[in-house]
């Protein structure tokens, strides 16, 4: 695949992603506000838009990154995408520690 390949991909990735998410808001309105730690990247987002890869519940930011290095073949299992991703995980996670020790100061 050459880049103007690879460009026209990601931009397919991208809809195709929102359009999962909008389907899913959709078919359940509650998903756009019901939330969950994606395993990926830490963060607390919305099921919306959110794939289970197995056991690993990724969200939808992390969907497209996954579908992206999968369709790329930079990856091919969800472990992968987890380990490639490892850094953003640490610092949310560090962020939430974070925050919550001054949720408790106060």
């Amino acid at each position: 695949m050459n880049k103007e390949e690879e460009l026209e991909f990601i931009k397919q990735m991208q809809e195709t992603v929102e359009i999962m998410k909008q389907d899913d808001i959709e078919d359940n309105p509650d998903s756009e506000f019901e939330e969950f730690q994606c395993d990926c990247c830490a963060k607390i987002a919305p099921t919306a838009g959110s794939v289970l890869y197995g056991d690993k519940h990724f969200c939808n930011d992390c969907v497209l990154y996954a579908e992206i290095a999968f369709g790329l073949g930079k990856a091919k299992t969800a472990d992968e995408i987890i380990t490639m991703m490892e850094d953003k995980r640490l610092e949310e996670l560090c962020n939430y520690i974070k925050s919550e020790e001054k949720r408790t100061l106060n």
